[in-house]
């Protein structure tokens, strides 16, 4: 079953990347008592997420926080150092990279994707969700090869 808004976040562990290495959080815990803006892929360093997905984000990162969002989050199955990674290489300190290696949040939340064809195995299909104390108050799940709604420029326009 698909999340949808009004749900409460699944109970998942996340791997935050941080300068000192891989951090496990709770969801339950991460997202209490804040607005987030949270943006999936289908991985870091792939064509779309690299070129338009992250760089939307970074670039209207302050414009989100205008709005009352509190952290932005980028999430994908891929692990922790690769997560870190990829903030380091297109990102910026506004963005949050929660590493879902193992698929448990996609796969709780019923946003998977097979993309066997291209050799990516179980990933998380791309989307956006605003985040309020745990609860979802928007999602934007795009069609497989689309890349709209899930923008920082739509959840800008949601707000």
């Amino acid at each position: 079953m698909t999340i949808s808004v009004g749900d409460k976040l699944p109970e998942v562990t996340l791997i935050k990347a941080t300068a000192e290495g891989p951090q496990a959080v709770k969801s339950s815990e991460y997202f209490a008592g804040k607005k987030v803006a949270l943006f999936s892929v289908p991985g870091a360093f792939t064509p779309t997420c690299s070129a338009k997905h992250l760089p939307g984000f970074v670039e209207k990162a302050a414009d989100l926080k205008a709005k009352g969002v509190d952290e932005i989050v980028g999430t994908a199955v891929n692990d922790a150092f690769v997560m870190g990674a990829w903030n380091k290489a297109a990102g910026s300190d506004d963005i949050t990279m929660l590493a879902d290696g193992n698929a448990d949040f996609v796969e709780a939340i019923g946003l998977t994707m097979d993309g066997s064809g291209f050799g990516l195995g179980k990933r998380g299909q791309r989307f956006s969700m605003v985040i309020n104390d745990g609860v979802v108050e928007q999602l934007n799940v795009e069609e497989p090869g689309d890349f709209r709604v899930s923008s920082a420029e739509h959840m800008l326009g949601q707000l």
